[in-house]
């Protein structure tokens, strides 16, 4: 197998599912192991890989993605047991698990973490990068097509990974916040429910759109947006009153905290 994936759950299956639809892999090259029968009929009838209940299956693929939960990870290699792995390269997308924590249960291999996040599932997410000495440029070459399939890919030191979970990782959760703050205020104003939440959504969508392909910074949108003495403005003054942009700065501290406690 060129790719084999430990955990067909959400996330395996997204990359998976981006993976097969973008063509970086066939389905004859893709294995997964799941220990749920059912994800693995699923997986199998769906995409068309080889599954398996037992991990022990597909540690001899070229490439092995760890996708599954951080508290399952000593089970995992328990159950491996003596069984070698011979992968050239060990990806993990396990949140907190540290590349000094892979390298006990993977002594002298190519590592790689990465963070991915929820967009990913549309091919709309963003993931940072983390790899020990070990990795080549070519294999971090193929890690990082491996995820630009299911969105942008950047490339930072580990100890940032707490950063990146904290605004990134938790961040569609932030986003989505705000969307259903912006709709609950467009019905207080008389919008239909429907009416608002498509407003929000696609309001949302299209900043952050038109950022990404114009270049333009935040700050000189938002001054673009306001006029003197206008709406935009006003509203502009009431989130200042009621520190959102403050909150905002705080989430993403208080989750970054987070995550390195959960490591620690």
């Amino acid at each position: 197998m060129e790719l084999g994936i430990i955990g067909g759950g959400v996330m395996g299956e997204a990359i998976l599912s981006r993976l097969l639809s973008q063509g970086v892999y066939t389905a004859n090259a893709v294995a997964v192991s799941d220990r749920q029968v059912d994800r693995c009929l699923h997986l199998h009838s769906q995409y068309g890989v080889h599954t398996f209940q037992e991990n022990g299956e597909i540690v001899g693929s070229k490439i092995l993605l760890l996708a599954v939960k951080p508290q399952s990870v000593a089970q995992v290699f328990r159950e491996l047991g003596d069984r070698p792995i011979t992968a050239e390269l060990v990806i993990s997308i396990m949140a907190g698990i540290s590349l000094d924590q892979l390298a006990q249960f993977l002594p002298h291999k190519a590592i790689a973490r990465v963070m991915p996040n929820t967009p990913a599932k549309v091919g709309a997410g963003v993931s940072a990068i983390a790899t020990n000495s070990l990795v080549t440029e070519k294999q971090k070459a193929e890690v990082r097509r491996i995820f630009s399939c299911v969105g942008a890919v950047v490339e930072v030191p580990e100890p940032l990974l707490d950063a990146v979970t904290g605004l990134s990782g938790s961040g569609p959760a932030y986003v989505a916040l705000m969307i259903e703050a912006l709709a609950d205020g467009g019905v207080r104003m008389g919008l239909t429910r429907d009416v608002a939440q498509e407003l929000a959504v696609q309001t949302v969508l299209g900043t952050a759109q038109l950022i990404k392909e114009t270049g333009v910074h935040p700050a000189q949108l938002k001054d673009q947006t306001a006029s003197a003495g206008g709406t935009t403005i006003a509203g502009l003054a009431t989130l200042e009153k009621y520190a959102v942009r403050s909150a905002l700065i705080e989430a993403v501290t208080s989750a970054t905290q987070r995550s390195r406690e959960l490591r620690s």
